[in-house]
């Protein structure tokens, strides 16, 4: 039923650029510049043209090799591209984030998402509709329509140059509900309805096994600040974990509480029917009396570092076990409806 996500062995080593390469026009281009990275094997992209703007000169790039995506995304720094879009699903976005971070450092162009992956996080808080194109995009960021975003940094803590950038990061139970989400797709869950599926189907399992099922396996979740104090709780094994600094779910749904801004994170520390029995209102905002005697913690640190042993989540895909600071990447700026 369950089926294999994407592993990756270690996390993308930074480019030892001296220096962001981004170079801005000396003045406004008559047409803007707009260069595309586009992923051909994302869901909503197979067997399509890539798309156009009549009103603008644009290069639409295909590679997904983090090296040449590197080079690519160099290029365009380089070239002072006046948009950046990126045509693919959430693993698209966070790949672009990664290798980009050293062509523009904290100087990004407006960022055009145009979701085509099978669950698309980020467009879902953004906002985009299901029939959103380039040439929508650049409309609306003619009109000035923009929303800002800072994306999680993972850096892995004995390599600070091991870094990945994305927006929503997940571990311990987590990570088997992502493979279970390949199988909603099969199912042909997507977006939305999928993400319904696997929280369901999660809980299901979890409420019903026996103390030694995998649903209900606690797993080393180490949270802690920058000074080494414990954080979110004293546990060092818990069954979930989950951080983000999106602002807007699927459905509604407000797993940070009412706390929208910034870095949040979430945990629950252990797996008892109790505290499952609440994951349903929790997941919609409503937070229980007296959580941390039901093993729920929620936090809003500036960073915070995690140790941890089995892989994390990071916009759908594997990451290997390990020591890792967390933080907030820079302001991001992106075209919305």
């Amino acid at each position: 039923m369950n089926y294999q996500i994407k592993t990756f062995d270690s996390l993308p080593q930074a480019s030892r650029a001296a220096a962001p390469l981004r170079a801005v026009p000396p003045q406004p281009r008559e047409v803007p510049l707009v260069g595309v990275i586009r992923n051909p094997r994302s869901y909503r992209n197979k067997g399509l043209a890539p798309e156009h703007a009549v009103e603008a000169e644009v290069i639409t790039e295909t590679t997904l090799k983090r090296k040449e995506l590197f080079e690519v995304l160099a290029r365009f720094a380089s070239a002072g591209v006046d948009y950046l879009a990126i045509d693919g699903g959430d693993g698209t976005v966070r790949d672009v984030l990664t290798c980009g971070a050293a062509a523009f450092g904290d100087d990004w162009p407006p960022l055009i998402v145009m979701p085509k992956g099978k669950t698309n996080a980020l467009a879902a808080d953004l906002g985009l509709p299901a029939q959103w194109d380039l040439e929508k995009a650049l409309e609306r960021a003619n009109a000035g329509s923009f929303v800002e975003r800072r994306p999680l940094v993972i850096a892995e803590t004995g390599d600070p140059d091991a870094r990945v950038y994305g927006f929503m990061l997940g571990s311990g139970i987590f990570t088997r509900s992502i493979s279970l989400g390949q199988s909603a797709h099969r199912w042909g869950a997507f977006n939305a309805l999928a993400v319904v599926v696997t929280t369901f189907w999660s809980l299901g399992q979890a409420l019903f096994a026996g103390s030694g099922n995998p649903w209900r396996r606690r797993t080393g979740i180490g949270l802690t600040d920058d000074s080494g104090a414990p954080m979110a709780g004293d546990e060092v094994r818990r069954y979930i974990m989950l951080s983000s600094t999106l602002e807007n779910f699927p459905m509604g749904m407000k797993p940070f509480g009412d706390r929208r801004e910034g870095l949040k994170l979430v945990a629950l520390d252990r797996p008892s029917r109790r505290s499952l029995l609440h994951i349903p209102s929790i997941a919609f905002g409503r937070q229980p009396s007296a959580p941390a005697r039901l093993g729920y913690h929620w936090a809003a640190p500036e960073a915070y570092r995690m140790e941890l042993e089995d892989r994390f989540i990071l916009d759908g895909e594997a990451f290997p076990a390990g020591s890792y600071r967390v933080s907030q990447g820079p302001e991001l700026r992106f075209v919305v409806p």
